[in-house]
């Protein structure tokens, strides 16, 4: 492995298992602080018990999560001194934003976890939901930096050389907003339908019923009306891309020849040296229409693009087609929530509905990755788009594949140590709430 290759297979690697660390960060505070409201609102001990467990959660992804944060913040600088050499004090300013964010969240977070029956108690459900919104808050922020790579903006540039800058129009770059959205409600589904899948386990497996259904009520419902608005939020980031990245958008599609009534390939196997696509379903004007709002435009092909400048067309396309494939399942599985809710209320209790939950636990995560490969590898080979090529903005410094190696080690090592912490607190909180147990006692509020 060169070292170009080691330093951005470490990027993916870092980025790969820091985006769902960050989504759990961002969502669960949410459920979290829903479990609280209804506590408050009812009294009922289960949902205090519930609101503990899953801020225990919180409290383990949020170290996670910013001690795997600060390794990328170190990696951008140590992998790629070029890039933040000249884009530092560009897209500089929602990094800052999210530093302030994430203290705002490691405050409330300390005051939601040692603050029970210490403060006014609709201040302590204020402190949990700040948490969630300062988590949300930095989510947006790393997005509209990420963005400004995919839409430079707050700049001129001329002879390699970066003047008028403004850290304002930057961090709104054209990007920001629809990367943003379409980032948020899949952290939603993903994280949403994680959460249910866990509790539906647990109630199949007859593990204290009535504390697993009122967890997994709360994360059904958020999940599912996530996936159920994502394929709006796909179809403004897909006019947004093919507006401002033709060639991503060619590359999604493997969509070689420019053409009106361009169609939508469904599956498939791209050949790139006969440019076409074998055995993939074409829907006729598809394209056309999602990209343009209108099947007679025509949408631009690889071809019409210089070869230096064309992404890796496979990895991208095979990539978009999981996520569209995985975000269709979920979005099945939420109509179908939805219709028990509304109209099939029997359908709630059902084994089958249940597992339905169960085998999506790892979809939503898994669409989420696509997703973000499809944003990274389809700007290739630009660092920045446009300006910066990415084999121009990497270190010199040899030996990168060991660091790559290393850095692999400690994820995998670091994830497997969260899994096992999460899944004994569960455990444990659980059974501290067990109403079928003989011992449990729940305590009587005061008068």
């Amino acid at each position: 492995m060169d070292d170009f290759l080691a330093a951005r297979s470490q990027m993916a690697m870092s980025l790969g298992f820091h985006i769902i660390f960050a989504c759990v960060g961002m969502v669960m505070p949410f459920f979290m602080a829903i479990a609280h409201y209804k506590y408050l609102k009812t009294g009922n001990e289960l949902y205090k018990g519930l609101t503990r467990a899953w801020s225990k959660g919180v409290a383990i992804l949020f170290a996670t999560g910013a001690v795997s944060g600060t390794m990328l913040s170190f990696e951008l600088g140590l992998l790629w001194p070029r890039f933040m050499q000249h884009a530092g004090p560009i897209f500089g300013m929602p990094f800052s934003l999210e530093g302030t964010a994430f203290f705002i969240e490691a405050i409330a977070l300390g005051y939601f976890l040692y603050g029970w029956d210490k403060f006014n108690k609709w201040f302590h459900w204020l402190t949990g939901l700040i948490v969630g919104i300062s988590g949300l808050a930095s989510g947006i922020l790393v997005v509209a930096a990420n963005a400004w790579m995919n839409s430079p903006a707050g700049f001129d540039y001329a002879d390699g050389v970066y003047s008028n800058i403004d850290p304002i129009k930057a961090m709104f770059n054209d990007a920001w907003l629809s990367q943003s959205i379409h980032m948020i409600i899949a952290a939603f589904t993903a994280t949403g339908f994680a959460v249910a899948g866990v509790h539906s386990v647990m109630i199949l497996r007859k593990k204290n019923i009535e504390f697993h259904t009122k967890a997994f009520k709360i994360a059904a419902l958020c999940a599912t009306i996530a996936a159920l608005l994502q394929p709006l939020s796909g179809d403004f980031s897909a006019k947004d891309v093919a507006k401002r990245q033709p060639a991503k958008l060619a590359a999604m599609e493997a969509h070689y020849h420019t053409e009106a009534y361009a169609p939508f390939v469904i599956g498939g196997i791209p050949d790139e040296k006969n440019q076409t696509v074998k055995y993939g379903i074409k829907i006729p004007g598809l394209l056309s229409f999602l990209a343009h709002g209108d099947a007679s435009k025509p949408v631009t092909g690889l071809n019409d693009i210089p070869e230096a400048d064309r992404p890796p067309v496979t990895i991208t396309h095979y990539a978009f087609q999981v996520m569209i494939g995985l975000g269709m399942i979920l979005f099945l599985v939420s109509a179908l929530y939805m219709l028990a809710l509304i109209k099939k209320k029997s359908w709630l209790t059902k084994t089958w509905l249940l597992k339905l939950f169960v085998w999506s636990i790892p979809l939503g995560y898994i669409a989420l990755e696509a997703g973000w490969t499809v944003t990274e590898v389809g700007r290739q080979p630009w660092i920045i788009y446009n300006i910066m090529r990415t084999k121009d903005a990497v270190t010199p410094m040899p030996g990168i594949a060991v660091s790559f190696y290393i850095f692999t080690a400690v994820f995998v090592s670091l994830s497997a140590i969260v899994i096992f912490l999460l899944h004994r607190q569960m455990k444990m909180v659980g059974r501290l709430y067990d109403v079928t147990d003989p011992s449990y006692q729940p305590k009587k509020k005061k008068a």
